[in-house]
């Protein structure tokens, strides 16, 4: 009997063993299996945050503004490239204050404005440096929906260009006003003079009428030089292109400067090769020989010379030039003798008359036909004015 019943309870321990086992395995393998679904979720949830921060980060970095990016204290976390670029990052400003990457105590006071304003727009500041640069910055704190602060975002935009166009149009309103206002004065003058009685003296009438019709023409001059420089700029004018007999045009036009030349007893030149043909707008270039030649007559030195000439250049291009033995270009009116309006010598401008337009509007028929335009001058050495100018194809 005992032998028996031995038998039967190792049978049963056994099979409580075997079951405990085969539950325990299967345990096991549940587990590794949820251990492997996390896994698997975590590797995905992790590939998943490196894919929408590289996203991110591929967003910030093909920004043409600058973003910058702070924690709640206050300390850069990114700045991407355009802002690199923009404010001349070159070193690692992570983890570093405004006011230590940068110096600009402006920025760094509205970095703390954030948190009490929230959101600031329109921001305007000069950038320092040795040239004018200006930035719009737009600012906004980031909070969670209890309102508590994580850090802050600015986005800035290069305004500089914006400034300098502003000023451009300020400086040419001022300028036209300016040219404006001295012909109409002076006409004004003189009819008030004319009519409290002066009219009725010959003498006096036709000596105020003659300088009424001189300055009126100056005010005609004044505005047709107004809208060609203006239909220049827009692309408005439509140039004629065809084969031009250089020294032909140029010669067309000392014909009609030779009176002024021989009231200073100034020699005009014409050394431009007989054959040489440009692919160019025959009126416009007139107007370029015209405004160039007459520049030399009025600065220039009396009984001198007034040249002009040509060659085929290096790169396959007529550059002409107009040369006078005058008293020359200081060093630091060269960059801007093409600007409107601009005048080396005011005083001396005002005297021999001309609207200030007539360098800008070569620089713009030249640039329409594709070529260049730039001075060579010394003080008391004269000056030489060069443009470039297409071949006429054969």
């Amino acid at each position: 009997m005992w032998p028996l019943l031995t038998f039967l309870a190792a049978a049963l321990l056994l099979g409580v063993h075997l079951w405990w086992k085969r539950k325990h395995a299967l345990m096991l393998a549940d587990y590794r299996s949820r251990t492997d679904e996390l896994q698997n979720l975590r590797q995905e949830r992790v590939k998943e945050s490196s894919q929408k921060q590289a996203q991110q980060e591929a967003l910030l970095n093909s920004m043409v503004e600058g973003v910058l990016v702070l924690d709640a204290a206050g300390r850069i976390q990114l700045a991407n490239p355009s802002l690199e670029k923009l404010l001349n990052i070159s070193k690692n400003v992570h983890d570093q204050t405004i006011l230590e990457a940068f110096r600009i105590q402006e920025l760094s006071e509205l970095a703390k404005r954030l948190p009490e304003e929230k959101i600031v727009r329109g921001f305007e500041l000069e950038l320092p440096g040795m040239e004018e640069q200006w930035v719009e910055v737009n600012a906004a704190a980031v909070l969670d929906r209890s309102g508590t602060l994580h850090g802050s975002i600015l986005v800035f935009r290069d305004l500089t260009r914006i400034k300098q166009l502003e000023n451009t149009r300020q400086e040419f309103v001022a300028n036209v006003s300016h040219e404006l206002r001295t012909p109409l004065s002076l006409i004004k003058g003189f009819v008030e003079t004319l009519l409290e009685g002066a009219k009725d003296d010959p003498e006096l009438n036709t000596r105020f009428l003659k300088t009424i019709e001189k300055h009126t023409d100056r005010l005609t001059y004044l505005i047709e030089d107004l809208l060609t420089i203006s239909r220049l700029e827009s692309g408005q004018v439509l140039m004629n292109f065809h084969p031009v007999n250089l020294r032909e045009e140029a010669q067309r036009v000392y014909d009609d400067l030779a009176s002024r030349a021989q009231e200073k007893n100034v020699t005009l030149c014409n050394d431009l090769p007989e054959a040489m043909t440009a692919r160019a707008d025959s009126d416009r270039l007139q107007q370029v020989f015209f405004n160039l030649v007459e520049n030399a007559l009025k600065y220039g030195r009396s009984e001198g010379h007034v040249w002009v000439g040509a060659r085929e250049n290096e790169k396959g291009k007529i550059e002409v030039w107009v040369r006078d033995d005058g008293p020359g270009i200081p060093e630091d009116s060269k960059e801007r003798i093409f600007e409107r309006f601009y005048r080396v010598d005011r005083a001396r401008s005002r005297d021999t008359g001309g609207t200030g337009l007539g360098l800008s509007i070569v620089k713009h028929i030249v640039q329409a036909h594709g070529g260049e335009v730039w001075v060579k001058s010394e003080i008391g050495e004269g000056s030489t004015f060069f443009l470039t100018l297409p071949q006429a194809e054969e």
